[in-house]
């Protein structure tokens, strides 16, 4: 199913669909897509910082072994087989002294699990005000500082605050270079590795596009493909047909 105009529609519908995805995700997450020991959950506060889909290890569980497979929830080694994707960016050797000047934002979770991975879909809501934008910024800079993986979903285009796109605006947070986006494809998929050198895993999409599975790194070195595709078509059978019929104009 082609990606569809959300900017047709109001916030609260998509806030629907959002509630949906994030829902479609942590079933898919945890129907076999993770590995033994790991888990999802959704829409959890963590301190200040409170990700759309959690991934989380259970400290009593082995570390699974990094399989290069795809189909039975085993991570895929990186040195096998890099993340398919159209761009890959590594940061230079000096990104950590711009990691080092962000605030650091302690993490925690009432069940103790240590915590891996986020997932964050973006809302109108994140890109109201600069004022907004800036806040999922730190809140992505300092789950990368704590050492969690993140993979940002950003389906709306970019807007007054974010000109050049969401990676464009963390990707400079990260390593103080500039990256843009191209206008052809002006919707955002992004999977951020933490690990020195850091690495970002972006494909521009735009609507009317297919969606690609994206990598979510679990440890340094591994990572899963999640489902993008397949979760969105099943969040979208909820959505009413009033507001279908104005996101598929005829």
């Amino acid at each position: 199913m082609p990606m569809h105009d959300w900017t047709r529609v109001t916030a609260g519908t998509f806030h629907d669909m959002h509630n949906a995805w994030i829902t479609e995700l942590r079933n898919a997450l945890n129907g076999g897509a993770l590995p033994e020991g790991y888990y999802a959950l959704g829409e959890q506060r963590s301190g200040d910082i409170g990700p759309d889909v959690l991934t989380l290890h259970e400290d009593t569980v082995p570390q699974p072994s990094p399989l290069s497979q795809t189909d039975d929830g085993s991570m895929i080694a990186v040195v096998d087989q890099p993340p398919h994707v159209s761009v890959a960016l590594e940061a230079s050797s000096d990104a950590a002294f711009y990691l080092a000047k962000r605030r650091t934002l302690v993490i925690y979770h009432a069940t103790g699990d240590r915590i891996v991975a986020l997932i964050e879909i973006l809302s109108p809501g994140n890109k109201h005000s600069q004022r907004t934008l800036n806040t999922f910024i730190d809140k992505v800079m300092s789950a990368l500082c704590e050492g969690f993986h993140v993979m940002v979903i950003d389906v709306f285009p970019p807007g007054s605050h974010d000109a050049h796109g969401i990676h464009s605006l963390i990707w400079e947070s990260l390593t103080g270079n500039t990256w843009q986006a191209p206008s052809a494809l002006p919707l955002t998929l992004a999977s951020y590795r933490a690990k020195e050198p850091l690495t970002a895993y972006v494909e521009p999409i735009s609507v009317g596009r297919v969606l690609p599975a994206m990598p979510l790194f679990l440890t340094p070195d591994h990572y899963i493909n999640v489902p993008l595709e397949s979760t969105y078509m099943a969040a979208w059978r909820g959505v009413p047909q009033r507001w279908r019929r104005v996101i598929e104009p005829s």
